[in-house]
């Protein structure tokens, strides 16, 4: 079976109370769609980050969103996973500010996950980017995982 890292944005997106604005709630129709229909053909994992992002903010929020992903396994950030964040830093394929997103993308490629699913199209799932990120993980002895969103992992299965 295919392995997905599901990265805290897609959590977040699938616990949040329906949104007004119309991307928004779209994003989280198409997140519980992923969730309810997808998910049992995939081996999910989630991270320490994951774990870390999702349990902070308002507390009964967080609450939600760590119940759903209570029984995910967690994958540890090793030093070879933040070292090969650095470089996803260094090779400027991520913004220092968001050192973050460079380590969820460095798990998923050093525990060889299939897929990194995400909604953040800033600095994971970015056209601009990915390119970068790919050849970077890649000179380092790993294979990329597929940054995608929800939408495009539905008709993976």
């Amino acid at each position: 079976m295919k392995t997905v890292y599901v990265e805290s944005s897609v959590i977040g997106y699938l616990t949040a109370r329906p949104g007004r604005d119309i991307v928004v709630s779209a994003r989280q129709a198409i997140t519980i769609e992923w969730w309810e229909d997808c998910r049992d053909s995939f081996d999910l994992f989630i991270s320490e980050l994951v774990i870390e992002e999702i349990g902070s903010g308002d507390s009964i929020a967080a609450q939600k969103r760590l119940a759903i992903t209570e029984k995910l396994p967690i994958l540890e950030a090793t030093e070879k996973a933040k070292e090969l964040a650095k470089k996803l830093v260094a090779g400027k394929a991520i913004p220092p500010s968001s050192t973050e997103d460079a380590l969820h993308i460095s798990i998923a490629a050093v525990q060889r996950i299939d897929f990194l699913l995400t909604w953040n199209f800033k600095h994971i799932n970015n056209a601009s980017t990915r390119k970068d990120i790919s050849e970077i993980i890649g000179n380092n002895g790993y294979t990329c995982p597929v940054l995608c969103s929800p939408e495009e992992l539905l008709n993976e299965e």
